[in-house]
């Protein structure tokens, strides 16, 4: 969460939030859910409103991590009442004497510079004060125009208190849904001393070995797990999320293939929030997705043509299947195989590798890390050797120094966008970092071992959970499992048991009118069984009796290989030891917590405490992303004030919190674009003008919407080339769908023919998508809408001091037009997310 801004100029923007955990560039970003009431919590805390906040007549919609709702000048009627603000208390909106006043005002404790170091500041640059700086600085044409309605600041104790109201509203039930989420343990050695510990969260991406040696070792420790456990021989440094991972899985088979094969075949037993990112990144590469059941899939309806498959395991109903025949004939027709898979199964389970796997992936959540409402989770993605070059990401080396001692690096990077730009088939360029970091030290700390014997553990009450179900005469439907059991209630009702688990404050995943789904984790304990067989109808508590472990799944399915053998998952199994060895790797690090990163809007700010603070309560941390809206009312009030506050920054209409990250808001933002331009009969516009000073995951995400990217040249000193943009849109006038602009510009100015650029490009039929890399400049001062920008990504771990934890987590919300608002991501599980003519993009 991130309640703080760092620069001065920003602090005085017009507003700051406190609003919303937010996540999956798929899991309902689900995957972003605690950073966005971070970002929220910024706002509100340090913000200061020229006008209040006005009365508004309706709530927005809820939306939950694909948070896509209405915002903004034009759209009034969907924004939250100022006297339901979330953050807001009545306390904050007493008029005080000045005397009466609170003392811990955010910006006197999280602004740096003193006045005197402002004011000498300003004496070398050759300015009267931080106003006549801006004045220079920013084109009159483009300065704000309408006022940002967002504030009164609160203090820091305030913003807490109100926080801790908000945070009771969502209501805390034992869920069991299952469907890639489980809840697990953190190990409050690893909670304290890494994700609530500044030294960790606030390093930058170790592109620096020198002054990122531990972070680089404990990624390498998560690489070295993901492996052992799929069987695969190399890993990288994490991924987004298991949506997107998916996705990235799909595209090695592509280019395995050199593009000429483009049919996927997926098994409809992959979870639906998985499926549904895998339809939507397939469409920019004109590739085929077959769903159906692996069983009867006919290979030879599509002999030359076919170039992966995708298979759960275990898959979605929990069924523990033998993949193996069905993994060597996809071989045998070229085609690679990809499984989506669960790392603590793989603790007992024959690993992916070990059945003919290309590329395992999936979601290393269980392993300590809480379920956030979707978000932020570190996925992981393994590949055999001959596919290395075109996974994505990062992958951690080990190499030596000057001096010949061992050292790590970043070792293999071909696929990041920087290098392939416009040829890339991923945009990746960040991880999910702390998260992997914390997956790895659970695995450190607990060993193969402790793994293994937590894996048994869930599965032996599954297997206990299994006979009680049979007793009660309900059946169930996968023979096989590892945790998770489909159940065919006798009733043919699902009506009274729902009544009955709400009643005992449990969830379950509902699957259809006569059906139920109960996934078991590491939390459960025999009370907990208990009350799930009352809830299905026992009259008493006695648990039928398990004489030794299980094995409720097939013998040639049972793991005899060795994993986690390195010393580093056998040496720090006592809290001392491992405590120790956190600081050891943290010691061989520079953060925030030692020093200033003069690296830019990325690093150049400290995550307040403050902000913080509520990540790890319960109220938001132990909430599954698919629990009945009413149990996530909390969460309800920090995404609307979210979306609320950034488009009143930023002036967009509708504001989507789904991407998880700045590449995947371009994505996002662009995928709009296209289908908007669909639906005004103008699909063929496929061109894209990118400056040639753009960053590199600008042409990544344009290639991957489909788009042909075109480059536009800038001037000597990085100023955009008017004349060949405009040469360019009367090039491209009946083809062209977009352009992409950073503003301010990679060299930091803010141009004075932005809003010229803005209107070359409508008057020859193509939309503005600004890149909001550097949005933190622009706060206060002006507003990308105005400027005539139809969407805009908005980095909210640079503007809004999400924690950049050593490469991840970030969120990438998009802000747009109202013409663009029908067309943002939808979710395939969660409802009432989004435009009415879109697909997800996250899980």
């Amino acid at each position: 969460m991130t309640l703080a801004r760092a620069a001065r100029l920003a602090t005085t923007a017009a507003g700051c939030l406190l609003a919303a955990p937010a996540a999956p560039s798929a899991q309902a970003r689900l995957a972003c859910r605690p950073l966005a009431f971070t970002a929220a919590a910024v706002a509100r805390l340090s913000g200061r409103a020229s006008v209040p906040p006005r009365p508004l007549s309706s709530p927005c919609t809820w939306r939950p991590r694909a948070r896509c709702s209405q915002a903004g000048p034009a759209a009034t009627e969907h924004r939250l009442p100022s006297s339901t603000r979330g953050l807001a208390s009545s306390a904050s909106a007493t008029v005080a004497p000045p005397s009466l006043e609170p003392l811990d005002s955010f910006a006197r404790r999280h602004i740096g510079p003193s006045d005197a170091d402002i004011a000498k500041m300003c004496r070398v640059v050759g300015v009267r004060d931080l106003d006549h700086l801006a004045e220079l600085a920013v084109p009159d044409a483009i300065k704000i125009k309408s006022p940002t309605r967002i504030g009164p600041g609160m203090p820091e104790q305030d913003a807490l208190v109100r926080l801790r109201e908000i945070a009771a509203k969502n209501k805390v039930f034992r869920s069991y849904i299952g469907q890639g989420y489980a809840a697990s343990v953190t190990p409050n050695v690893i909670l304290r001393n890494v994700t609530e510990n500044p030294a960790w969260y606030t390093q930058y991406t170790p592109y620096q070995p020198e002054i990122s040696q531990g972070r680089l070792e404990s990624l390498l420790n998560f690489q070295t797990m993901v492996a052992d456990l799929t069987g695969l021989p190399i890993a990288n440094a994490s991924l987004l999320d298991e949506g997107t991972a998916a996705g990235e899985a799909m595209l090695i088979c592509f280019s395995a293939h050199n593009r000429k094969r483009n049919v996927f075949f997926a098994d409809e037993r992959i979870f639906p929030q998985t499926l549904g990112v895998l339809k939507t990144r397939a469409e920019g590469f004109g590739i085929e997705v077959v769903v159906g059941d692996y069983e009867k899939f006919d290979f030879d309806a599509y002999k030359g043509k076919l170039m992966g498959v995708m298979i759960q395991y275990p898959n979605s109903e929990g069924s523990v299947v033998d993949y193996s025949t069905f993994a060597e004939k996809a071989r045998s027709h070229g085609a690679l195989v990809t499984v989506a898979t669960d790392l603590m199964a793989c603790a007992l389970l024959k690993p992916p590798g070990e059945f003919g796997a290309d590329v395992a992936f999936g979601n290393s959540q269980r392993f300590g890390v809480p379920l956030g409402y979707g978000g932020p989770h570190a996925a992981f993605f393994a590949v055999r050797d001959e596919q290395k070059r075109r996974m994505p990401g990062r992958l951690i080396g080990v190499s030596k120094d000057a001096n010949g001692k061992l050292a790590y690096r970043l070792s293999l990077q071909t696929r990041e966008q920087h290098i392939k730009r416009e040829k890339a088939t991923s945009n990746i360029c960040t991880a999910q970092a702390l998260l992997a970091n914390m997956s790895a030290l659970y695995a450190v700390y607990h060993g193969p071992k402790g793994i293994k014997d937590i894996a048994q553990r869930i599965h032996n009450l599954t297997a206990i959970l299994a006979e009680g179900v049979r007793f009660l005469g309900h059946s169930i439907v996968n023979a096989h499992f590892f945790d998770t059991l489909t159940i065919r209630l006798k009733s043919g009702d699902v009506g009274p048991i729902r009544s009955a688990a709400l009643a005992a404050g449990i969830n379950f995943l509902y699957v259809d009118a006569a059906t139920i789904g109960i996934t078991l984790d590491e939390t459960v304990r025999a009370s907990d069984l208990n009350s799930i067989l009352t809830v299905l109808g026992a009259t008493t508590d006695q648990l039928p009796a398990l004489s030794a472990n299980s094995t409720a799944f097939p013998a040639a399915l049972v793991r005899s290989s060795p994993f986690l053998t390195h010393p580093v998952f056998n040496s720090y199994h006592s809290e001392t030891e491992m405590l120790r060895y956190i600081f050891y790797l943290q010691q061989k690090d520079l953060s925030l917590a030692d020093a200033m990163i003069p690296l830019g809007s990325c690093t150049m700010k400290l995550n307040a405490t403050s902000e913080m603070v509520p990540i790890t309560w319960p109220e938001f941390g132990n909430i599954h992303p698919f629990v009945p809206a009413d149990q996530a009312e909390g969460y309800s009030i920090l995404f609307k004030d979210l979306e609320h506050d950034l488009g009143e920054a930023t002036g967009f209409d509708a504001i989507c919190l789904q991407p998880n990250s700045g590449a995947q808001g371009e994505y996002t933002g662009l995928r709009v674009i296209s289908a908007y331009l669909k639906s005004i009969g103008q699909g063929q516009r496929n061109v894209c003008l990118i400056p040639v000073s753009a960053h590199g995951t600008n042409p990544a995400s344009a290639a991957m919407c489909g788009m042909k990217v075109v480059t536009v040249k800038c001037e000597d000193n990085g100023n955009l080339n008017l004349v060949d943009l405009k040469a360019k849109a009367s090039q491209y006038k009946d083809t062209l769908a977009a352009t992409m602009i950073t503003y301010p510009s990679t060299y930091g100015v803010f141009e004075d023919t932005i809003t010229e650029a803005t209107r070359i490009v409508h008057e020859h039929g193509g939309q503005v998508y600004m890149d909001g890399a550097n949005l933190n400049a622009q706060i206060g001062l002006c507003k990308p809408a105005e400027m005539g920008a139809d969407v805009c990504h908005l980095n909210l771990h640079k503007t809004f001091c999400i924690p950049h934890g050593g490469g991840g987590p970030g969120m990438g919300p998009i802000g747009v037009r109202a013409h663009l608002a029908p067309f943002l991501p939808t979710h395939p599980v969660v409802a009432g997310v989004g435009g009415a003519q879109a697909g997800a993009v996250g899980p």
